[in-house]
């Protein structure tokens, strides 16, 4: 059964608030309406939905704001389970080679205090945002977005950005890759997505949040990424270890398949 209109419009909302992407407030109500073609009312339920979880707060004549999130585990916290994904990097290269690419938006900006975070940076320094769709000869399969310091990202930009993998440039910049920590969720397009990926507003995406490390463990690129499902794929293969009693699945390797 399909989501109501103003719980789609919320989850994208909410999304959108994790992301940091209203500090200067939120757009209003009819703005809203005209990007999501919907009635007013069905964004106001949304907009109230928000507010009743304490995300963004609403007072009449004035522009409604987001409110701080609670104190949330960081990401790195050794007390969520996730799999140590042998081969991501590999991966990453070959389905860099094996796609084309559109480059968005290449600029360089002052870093918000989550970027700041991620990169270990201090709010305001220097970061290389780029925006890319990447496809195949089916047509459009991720939007992404990275995040890479100024110090490294002053070696490549836009045209080195449409003919290689970024991190590829960053190796021949000097960068030498170690690891990479990553996490897969869920979300609904937004109108900016579903333009680029050529979906509707409120289709389903796999949504990627990476942080590639060098080898002395310093960020050097954080990336968010958003996948069609139908033509996105990632798979592990997993076998058990330890004793009888305790027995645990790991990961052997992985890989991203499209089409």
């Amino acid at each position: 059964m399909p989501l109501p209109k103003y719980h789609q419009i919320y989850l994208v909302l909410r999304e959108q608030l994790d992301e940091g992407r209203f500090a200067d407030g939120l757009p209003g109500e009819l703005a809203l309406v005209a990007q999501f073609g919907v009635a007013r009312v069905t964004v106001r339920r949304a907009l109230e939905q928000l507010a009743d979880e304490g995300l963004i707060a609403r007072n009449p004549g004035r522009r409604t704001r987001a409110l701080p999130p609670v104190a949330q585990a960081s990401a790195g916290s050794e007390s969520t389970g996730r799999a140590n994904l042998r081969g991501l990097l590999e991966n990453l290269v070959t389905m860099g080679l094996r796609t084309s690419v559109k480059v968005i938006d290449v600029a360089t900006i002052t870093a918000s205090s989550q970027v700041a975070e991620a990169l270990k940076l201090a709010p305001g320094d220097p970061v290389q945002k780029a925006v890319r769709v990447r496809s195949t000869r089916e047509g459009p399969l991720s939007h992404i977005t990275t995040y890479v310091p100024g110090d490294i990202a002053r070696r490549f930009g836009r045209r080195e950005l449409a003919k290689k993998p970024i991190l590829m440039l960053l190796e021949e910049s000097g960068v030498k890759v170690g690891r990479a920590h990553q996490t897969i969720s869920a979300r609904l397009a937004d109108n900016v997505l579903a333009e680029h990926l050529e979906v509707s507003v409120g289709s389903a995406l796999l949504a990627v949040r990476r942080l590639v490390y060098d080898d002395a463990e310093r960020p050097v690129q954080w990336l968010h990424g958003f996948y069609r499902p139908d033509r996105y794929t990632y798979e592990m293969q997993l076998s058990r270890v330890g004793d009888v009693d305790a027995k645990v699945w790991v990961s052997q390797d992985v890989s991203a398949q499209f089409n």
